[in-house]
């Protein structure tokens, strides 16, 4: 896992312990959890490159969606965003101050 050194220890052991649970569910690949600039703060990803591209993409996706849902509705905001294709399920969860990403094989709990 990476760690940024910018955040705190009780968020960090916050952010483990909500990895360590949405792990342990069948079907998930992956958690990562990034700041809003796209940063990765922990990630389960092995692979560090395509993480830094993944995080890079969702993190730009995630803007353009809330402005899209902020332009439908001022008064509106992006909550959830899940991405579906026929091998993956991409769930990505905005936050105040950082974004949570859990990448799954939908098929696999079927």
């Amino acid at each position: 896992m990476t760690t940024s050194e910018a955040t705190d220890a009780s968020t960090i052991a916050e952010m483990e312990e909500t990895i360590a649970r949405i792990s342990s569910h069948n079907g998930v690949e992956g958690v990562m959890i990034m700041n809003r600039q796209g940063a990765i703060v922990k990630s389960t990803l092995v692979d560090k490159e395509q993480t830094k591209t993944q995080s890079a993409e969702l993190t730009n996706l995630t803007a353009k969606a809330s402005n899209i849902v902020a332009l439908l509705n001022p008064d509106d905001e992006l909550k959830f965003l899940r991405i579906r294709s026929k091998q993956r399920e991409i769930l990505v969860s905005p936050e105040k101050e950082y974004i949570l990403v859990v990448i799954q094989n939908p098929n696999e709990s079927e």
